[in-house]
Formats: structure tokens, C-alpha cells, sequence
């Protein structure tokens, strides 16, 4: 997560990279308006928001503390109802607490949905990810006694959680983990094939090979007799806080947050070693010099620190229509810095990185509705924002 220095997601990180020879700048026909979307409504230290695919014009927002809520997608809407609230399984605190949400792809009939969250057992922290059902009563309400743990691992420090899931046009549930926290990885979890940490995971979760889920045939190491894990689809990550999906291309996105010096947006593919603790970003970090880079990914993007970018959110590429001039154009922002910005890429490859709007708050999350809007969540005020035509 980033590294916030308020109650909350302390060390929350979004990654924002540009080219070394391409320092990012204001765009010309790209700036936008950052403007609320729900007036009437706030949030207690939102960090995700997503919509459940099923027709039904409602968005739900999740509350670190271990609260979900979900209200009608309208500007006037002027209350949240409760979905779910799990706070008592919750560890919550820095950059602990209920992280990510997603709706399963046959969510209007089977009704599941699955959580990312951090809790504690006999006192150590862990991960877990969890399977819940909506009420067959209410659809405004989940049934807190339908939980179903498909798996958790430990977390050695409370910082550095990952917390993302997203499910692919695969039908497989992507799920992102962070290197495990402390400082510099000490644990080099991100390059340990058999290690949760640091990596992004795969499973299927319509299979039950491994007790309440399976492992894609296909995934890197899926049979492997090394000890490495099977559902590693990717890793070399150090905190990769929010991905996406661009559905139009089938692209993973990731914002990597970084350590000392710089951010950065990664393209996810199968397989791929994305360098932590090797590299941070385009540079070697252990060692400090002539590491081996190869067969290293380097990002799409390198954001230097030194620029105001300190704790990078990963966004989404805009497909949406309220800002015509982000077509295609990967949002991100920075927790920091308050910086909204735009990517453009061809072929894999960053074009330009403009700055399309300043002091946007704390940005700690992006989602979008049924109708591929992008909305922000900023953690501080607890409002969610939304993008405007200048």
C-alpha cells in the first residue's frame, strides 16, 4: 500500500513511471476536472471501489476498517447502506485491513463475491482470501455467515499487503501480494518462487483441486516439483497496491510502489520477473550496482521521487466517455503528491506521461461503473471523485 503518514494505509504506494528521457508534463488537450461525484455522501478511509457487473447501477465502496457499503450510482444519492461489515475479523491499522474486493463473473446468479483482507491469528498477522455470498433476501446485503476461506499466508510485518483482486476475461481471480513489508525485503520474498509475498497470484475459483479453489493449467509453475508455488502467475514485486484490467486489450496493470528513489507502472504478463529486490524500477537496488538484470521485465513507466511522486496508485485505462481525450490513456495518480495523470502507450511502450490534474488528495484507489467511468477514492476527505471536461 502507500506510505501514508496518517491513521490508516501507512505505506499504501502507487506507481507512477515514466521514461528516463521522458519527465512526465502537463498535457495540453488532456487536463481534466476532479469534481465529486456524490455529494452527499463520504466514507471512513475508502480504498477500493467496484461495481458487481449484474445490471443493477450500484456501486460498492470498501472501508479499510472492514466495511462494505453500496448505494444506487446517481449524483444525488445521499445514503450507503451497509453490505457487509466484517470489522471483527479484521486487523486493521497502517496499511493493514480490507483491501480488496471482486464480484465473480456470474455474480448476477451465483451471487459470490471475494474479499482480500488482513486479520489476526494467535496473534500473528495473515492474509486471507475469502469467498462470501449475497443475502438471498436482500441484494443490498451479504450473508456475513457465508464466508468460505479459499486460502491465507502470513504477513511478517504489518506494511507492504498488496490487497488488490480482480478477475480476469479468463474467469480466473488475479490477486496481488505485497513483498511482505519491513524495509528493502529482507526475506527476498519477491524473488522466492515459493513465497506468497511479492508476486501476483491466479487461482480458479470454480475448481476445488485445492480445497476451495485450483490452479489454472496453464500458470508458470502449475505442476512444477520444485517447491514453487503453483499459483504464481507473476512476480520480483514489492507492493503492487492496486492492478486493473483493460478488458479492450486483456492487459494487466499494476502500480509498484517503490523504496528509496523511484515508482513505477508495470504491464503484467504470465511468467514474468519484475525485479524486487534486484531492481527498484530502472535502477539496481541489491546489489547496489551490476546487478543481474537478466531476463528482468522493466516497467512501462519510471517515476524518480525526486519529482513529488511518492506513493503511486495504480489506475485503469479509461474507457469511458465523460473525458473523450483519455481514451485509451492508462489514469493513475500519486497518494503524495495529489497528481492525476494520463499514460500513453503504443505497443507496450510508454509514449507520454502528462500531468492532467493537481491536488486531487490523497488518492488511495481508482474503480469504474458498468459503463467504464472512473471514479477516485481520497482517503482523507472520504469523498468520491470523479473525471470532468476543463
Amino acid at each position: 500500500m502507500k506510505r501514508f503518514v496518517i491513521k490508516g494505509l501507512a505505506g499504501l504506494v502507487l506507481l507512477v513511471i515514466c521514461n528516463a528521457s521522458r519527465p512526465h508534463r502537463p498535457g495540453a488537450a488532456a487536463v481534466v476536472k476532479v469534481v465529486e461525484a456524490f455529494p452527499k455522501l463520504h466514507f471512513d478511509y475508502p480504498v477500493d471501489l467496484t461495481h458487481s457487473n449484474d445490471g443493477s447501477n450500484r456501486l460498492f465502496v470498501l472501508e479499510q476498517e472492514g466495511t462494505i457499503r453500496v448505494f444506487e450510482n446517481a449524483a444525488a444519492t445521499s445514503s450507503a447502506k451497509v453490505f457487509l461489515d466484517i470489522k471483527k475479523l479484521v486487523s486493521y491499522g497502517g496499511e493493514a485491513g480490507l483491501l480488496g474486493l471482486a464480484f465473480h463473473p456470474d455474480y448476477k446468479n451465483n451471487g459470490y463475491f471475494f474479499l482480500n483482507y488482513t486479520t489476526k491469528v494467535s496473534g500473528k498477522l495473515e492474509t486471507a482470501i475469502v469467498r462470501y455470498k449475497a443475502s438471498a433476501s436482500d441484494p443490498n446485503q451479504a450473508d456475513p455467515a457465508s464466508a468460505t476461506v479459499l486460502f491465507t499466508f502470513d504477513q511478517p510485518f504489518d506494511n507492504h499487503n498488496g490487497g488488490a483482486v480482480k478477475f480476469g476475461k479468463d474467469g480466473y481471480l488475479y490477486i496481488s501480494t505485497g513483498d511482505g513489508g519491513s524495509w528493502g525485503d529482507p526475506g527476498n520474498n519477491g524473488q522466492n518462487k515459493s513465497s506468497w509475498l511479492g508476486k501476483i497470484l491466479r487461482v480458479d475459483v470454480n475448481s476445488k483441486t485445492k480445497g476451495n479453489y485450483g490452479i489454472p493449467a496453464d500458470n508458470p509453475f502449475a505442476g512444477n516439483k520444485e517447491g514453487f508455488r503453483e499459483e504464481i502467475y507473476a512476480y520480483g514485486l514489492r507492493n503492487p497496491w492496486r492492478i486493473s484490467f483493460d478488458d479492450a486489450t486483456n492487459t494487466l496493470w499494476a502500480g509498484d510502489v517503490g523504496q528509496n528513489k523511484r515508482e513505477e507502472i508495470d504491464i503484467i504478463v504470465k511468467g514474468g520477473n519484475y525485479g524486487w529486490r534486484l531492481k527498484e524500477s530502472i535502477d539496481c537496488y541489491n546489489p547496489k550496482r551490476d546487478c543481474n538484470a537478466e531476463g528482468l521485465i522493466d516497467p512501462v513507466l519510471d517515476l524518480p521521487q525526486a519529482n513529488g511522486e511518492h506513493s503511486v496508485t495504480g489506475g485503469f485505462v479509461y474507457r469511458g466517455k465523460a473525458v473523450s481525450s483519455l481514451a485509451g490513456k492508462y489514469v493513475f495518480g500519486d497518494y503524495v503528491s495529489g497528481r492525476l495523470f494520463a499514460l500513453e502507450t503504443q505497443n507496450g511502450k510508454a509514449v507520454q506521461n502528462s500531468i492532467i490534474a493537481e491536488g486531487v488528495g490523497q488518492i488511495s484507489a481508482f474503480g469504474t461503473d458498468q459503463s467504464d467511468e472512473l471514479y477516485i477514492c481520497n482517503y482523507g476527505t472520504g469523498k468520491i471523485m470523479k473525471l470532468a471536461q476543463p
